[in-house]
């Protein structure tokens, strides 16, 4: 029995329960603990990139924590139990590993999105202090008001006599 669960020991902790039924009947529990980091889990997202990345579902963290309840007859359970605890923990397992390759690619995620939005940042400084083209001989011309041209408010055939 604790050479099947050996795996999932290591991880997390686990509390075994068993009751006596009505019948001659048991109930054996497995539940897994709950860690600190289950719930840390989305935390390195933060407010600013919550609609940039992807979260782990909650459904997923809790899952981390979901019982194995066995019910039936003691040789019942003797004979099943060692598959069973075997099966839960591969499925376990799967999950918690599923859960902390998301937490690394939520991670490297961040790291991108952070990197990405400081040159961002840099790119535009750079743009708004780099001087235009045009502008870098440093000369002023200077137009002249234009003798041959209409005065504005003036009619047409006035301006047209000289």
């Amino acid at each position: 029995m604790f050479s099947e669960l050996m795996p999932l020991i290591e991880r997390r902790t686990i509390t075994i329960t068993v009751a006596a039924l009505n019948q001659g009947h048991i109930r054996v529990n497995v539940v897994p603990a709950a860690l600190a980091e289950d719930s840390k889990a989305n935390e390195k997202i933060g407010y600013s990139n919550k609609d940039k990345i992807a979260q782990i579902p909650e459904s997923a963290i809790h899952a981390l924590t979901t019982p194995l309840s066995l019910t039936g007859a003691p040789d019942e359970i003797d004979s099943q139990l060692a598959e069973q605890l075997k099966a839960f923990v591969d499925s376990h397992l799967a999950l918690q590993q599923a859960v902390d390759r998301a937490r690394g690619e939520i991670a490297e995620a961040v790291k991108a999105v952070e990197e990405r939005d400081k040159n961002r940042s840099k790119a535009r400084t750079a743009t708004a202090t780099k001087p235009d083209a045009k502008s870098s001989d440093n000369k002023v011309e200077e137009t002249k008001p234009a003798t041959d041209s209409l005065p504005l408010f003036e009619p047409k055939a006035a301006a047209e006599q000289p």
